[in-house]
């Protein structure tokens, strides 16, 4: 089978194919990549109203039935994610495809017309950012990426503290992420019907091979195809923090890898990385694959004070307050605890995506900036890539 073309030649301009959307018209739109998050983020659309999901697209025909069946009859499936960009009903698209058809397809679905939420990182490559960039602000379109803590309540008022300066003077920011993939055994990936599946499509890009079900089923953690736990995990804490900092790069990456249980893995099941910032102040990463439990966060560390931030919310603790290089926390002076909200909105945020994809939705009514929006997302990414690029070439680097 030959290779597809990676971009599609004659592509519509935006201006061409915009429908123009009415205060009452419903948005429609289309998911691309029919796996679990992409199903999670278009899960929400319909909830938060004035749009409907009227298609949706995968290469292995069984995630496209469940999609379709998941998302009612007016979500027509379809074989090629193309075909959706050239239908006219279809005004905005979700793309939840595999990380190295992140920038291509983002690409190709402005300048057919189309607005775009697509899921972090929004590059594979470090290359890829500039060009996608300058297509999505040369059409004009709204994208969003899935970097959901933008448009989160507590992040949102975290970052106000840090703003207004509680924290003092900023030197050490630290963030982790660990998850249990031991709990998947030692034959995780599912058998696949390789005759329902488009598996030279799939591969777009990516380097000819035959097909392997462990890749297919974890591509996250294959270099052709993602780039393990800094790209899919510390890209969101590192968004955050270069957000709050307003930092869009480091100067001097540092990092370091390793496999020591999850060999079945290409990509290291333990990593850290450090990251040094011209606005006079550090970051520090630390993941690993082999035990969950505290999940991830993020502590940044002022000559003031400190505050702790996680999904479940945040605490500020006052320097002094305990004895100095005391291991124990006083009580703290600034808090949020999602499970104390009972506020709607904060029982259906879906981790911050809710709030995320109807921040969107609003944005492609008034043509506004979306909170993620592609240059936040280039620009954490981009940090992502350094880190691995030091961990692979297995030195310092200083990033131009």
């Amino acid at each position: 089978m030959q290779r597809r073309e990676f971009l599609r030649a004659g592509a519509v301009t935006a201006l061409a194919s915009q429908r123009v959307l009415g205060a009452n018209d419903r948005i429609g739109v289309a998911l691309i990549g029919c796996g679990g998050r992409g199903r999670g983020v278009t899960a929400y659309i319909p909830k938060i109203g004035g749009a409907e999901v009227r298609g949706v697209s995968d290469v292995y025909v069984p995630r496209r039935q469940q999609a379709a069946e998941q998302f009612g009859s007016t979500a027509r499936p379809f074989d090629d994610y193309r075909d959706v960009l050239d239908d006219k009903d279809i005004d905005a698209v979700v793309i939840g495809t595999p990380d190295h058809w992140h920038a291509p397809m983002t690409i190709e679905a402005v300048e057919a017309g189309k607005d775009v939420y697509v899921e972090k990182p929004v590059t594979h490559r470090l290359e890829e950012g500039d060009g996608l960039v300058r297509a999505v602000e040369d059409s004009g379109r709204v994208v969003a990426t899935g970097t959901q803590q933008r448009s989160w309540k507590h992040f949102l008022e975290a970052k106000d503290l840090i703003d207004r300066g509680v924290l003092g003077k900023i030197t050490f920011v630290r963030c982790h992420w660990s998850q249990n993939y031991s709990r998947f055994g030692s034959d995780p990936a599912p058998e696949v019907d390789l005759g329902q599946l488009d598996w030279d499509q799939w591969l777009g890009s990516a380097p000819r091979q035959p097909f392997d079900k462990t890749r297919f089923r974890f591509w996250r953690f294959f270099w052709d195809f993602g780039g393990g736990s800094i790209t899919d995990l510390m890209t969101h804490w590192i968004d955050v923090i270069q957000w709050f900092m307003k930092s869009p790069q480091p100067t001097e990456v540092h990092a370091a890898g390793t496999t020591y249980t999850q060999d079945w893995l290409e990509a290291p099941d333990t990593v850290t990385a450090t990251m040094l910032f011209p606005e006079g102040y550090m970051a520090a990463y630390e993941g690993n694959m082999t035990f969950g439990l505290l999940g991830g966060g993020i502590v940044f560390r002022g000559d003031k004070a400190m505050m702790k931030l996680s999904r479940l919310g945040y605490d500020v603790y006052e320097e002094g307050a305990r004895p100095f290089e005391a291991v124990s926390l006083p009580e703290p002076i600034r808090h949020f605890s999602r499970t104390e909200d009972t506020s709607t909105l904060e029982r259906v945020d879906g981790m911050g995506t809710y709030d995320n994809v109807r921040n969107w939705l609003d944005c492609i009514r008034d043509r506004s900036t979306p909170n993620a929006h592609i240059r936040a997302g280039v620009e954490a990414a981009a940090t992502s890539h350094w880190a691995n690029k030091a961990l692979r070439q297995k030195k310092v680097l200083q990033v131009t």
